[in-house]
C-alpha cells in the first residue's frame, strides 16, 4: 500500500501533527509506503520521504510524480480558501482514492460551520472525496448538512492511547519540574485562543497558598514575544517557564507525572493533550466547549475565579494512584482499514 498524507508534520508538534505521525509510523512498521508533504510554513530538507514543497505547483509535482495509492489530507482549523482547492485537486487525482481527515472539532459551532448547506461550495468540494474521517459526533452532523453521504463518514479518535515514554526531560525543563510543586502544565498553540494570560495571572494567586506551584507551558506561536513580556513582569516570574516546541515523547512524559493539566480556552474543539492526560490518570481542568470527554473538570472560559477554585480544589483533593496504560492503537488501525476498504 502506497500512502500519501498531506497536512503539518512536526516540528512544531500539535495534535494533528501527532495523529499524522502515527499513521506514518504505523503504515511503516507494518511494511507500507507512507510519504508525508508538509503544509506548514515550517520547513526543513527533503528527507525520508518527507518533502517540504515551497509553492502550490510543488505539491501538484509531488502528486502526480509518485504512484501513490491513497492520498490522505489532514485539516485542522479552519478550512481557509487555499485548503478548500487543494482539497478538491486531491479528489480529482485520476487513479487514486482520497481521505480528508477534518481535526477542528470545534469548526461546527463557527459561523461558518452553522452556514453548512449542500449547496455551498463547501459541500462539493467535501463530497469529492472517497472518505472523510471526523473527531466528533458534532462533524459527523456537520458533513451530513454539507451533502456527504454517511456512508462516506467515519467517526475515528485521533488519539491514541500509549505508555509514558522512559525519556530524557531537557535540563532545564527538569530542574524547573524538580524545584516546582505542585507542577502546573499547559500544552497547546501560543495563540490568543488558548487565553494563556489567564493561567499566568492566576498563578500568583495559586501561590499564595502554595508557594512552590510553577507553572510550565509548552508549544509555539504568535503570542510568545507578548507572553514572555507577561511574565518578565510578575514578581514570580522564576515559575513559569514558557519552553515553546517540545517533542511529543516529552511532552507524554510531562503530562503524565504533572499535577495539573490546564486547558484554558475561548475557543476549542477537541485536544488530543487532554486525551492522553486522562488516559494517564492526570486530574485535567479545562474550559467548557460542550464536547469535553468524561472526567474533565469544566469550568467557564476566561473566570480567574474558577480557574483558580478548581485547581486549589484539585490539589487540596485526596490524590488516586494513576493506572499505567497499555498501549492502544486501535484508532490508527481503523484508518488503515478505511484504507483497504478503499483499495479493495
Amino acid at each position: 500500500m502506497r500512502v500519501v498524507q498531506l497536512g503539518p508534520y512536526p516540528p512544531p508538534h500539535g495534535g494533528v501533527q501527532t495523529n499524522l505521525v502515527a499513521i506514518r509510523r504505523y503504515l511503516r512498521e507494518h511494511g507500507h509506503t507512507c510519504a508525508v508533504i508538509n503544509l506548514t510554513r515550517f520547513r526543513r530538507l527533503d528527507a525520508d520521504e518527507v518533502y517540504y514543497p515551497t509553492t502550490s505547483l510543488g505539491v501538484l509535482r509531488l502528486l502526480l510524480g509518485r504512484p501513490y495509492d491513497v492520498v490522505h489530507l489532514h485539516i485542522g482549523g479552519f478550512p481557509r480558501f487555499r485548503l478548500l482547492v487543494l482539497a478538491l485537486v486531491c479528489s480529482l487525482l485520476p487513479g487514486r482514492k482520497t481521505v480528508l481527515t477534518f481535526h477542528s472539532g470545534g469548526y461546527p459551532q463557527s459561523p461558518a460551520g452553522r452556514s453548512a448547506s449542500s449547496r455551498t461550495l463547501r459541500g462539493f468540494i467535501f463530497r469529492c472525496f472517497d472518505r472523510i474521517i471526523t473527531v466528533n459526533p458534532e462533524l459527523v452532523d456537520l458533513f451530513r448538512r454539507f451533502g456527504v453521504p454517511p456512508n462516506r463518514l467515519r467517526l475515528i479518535d485521533p488519539h491514541s492511547v500509549s505508555a509514558p515514554p522512559d525519556v530524557p526531560y531537557p535540563v532545564r525543563m527538569r530542574k524547573f519540574i524538580e524545584s516546582h510543586s505542585p507542577f502546573l502544565l499547559t500544552v497547546g498553540g501560543l495563540e490568543p485562543e488558548y487565553d494563556l494570560p489567564l493561567q499566568i495571572e492566576v498563578l500568583g494567586r495559586i501561590r499564595e497558598r502554595f508557594p512552590n506551584a510553577g507553572l510550565f507551558i509548552a508549544g509555539a506561536g504568535s503570542l510568545e514575544m507578548t507572553l514572555n513580556q507577561q511574565v518578565d513582569a510578575k514578581p514570580y516570574a522564576e515559575h513559569i517557564l514558557l519552553w515553546g516546541d517540545l517533542p511529543h515523547p516529552v511532552t507524554l512524559r510531562a503530562i503524565a507525572e504533572c499535577d495539573v493539566l490546564l486547558r484554558t480556552t475561548l475557543y476549542d474543539g477537541d485536544s488530543i493533550a487532554v486525551r492522553e492526560a486522562l488516559s494517564f490518570g492526570t486530574p485535567v481542568i479545562a474550559s467548557d466547549n460542550a464536547m469535553r470527554p468524561e472526567g474533565v473538570h469544566l469550568i467557564p472560559p476566561a473566570s480567574p475565579e474558577a480557574l483558580l477554585a478548581a485547581i486549589e480544589g484539585r490539589l487540596t483533593s485526596e490524590k488516586r494512584e494513576r493506572p499505567k496504560p497499555e498501549s492502544d492503537s486501535h484508532n490508527i488501525q481503523a484508518v488503515v482499514d478505511l484504507y483497504r476498504e478503499l483499495l479493495s
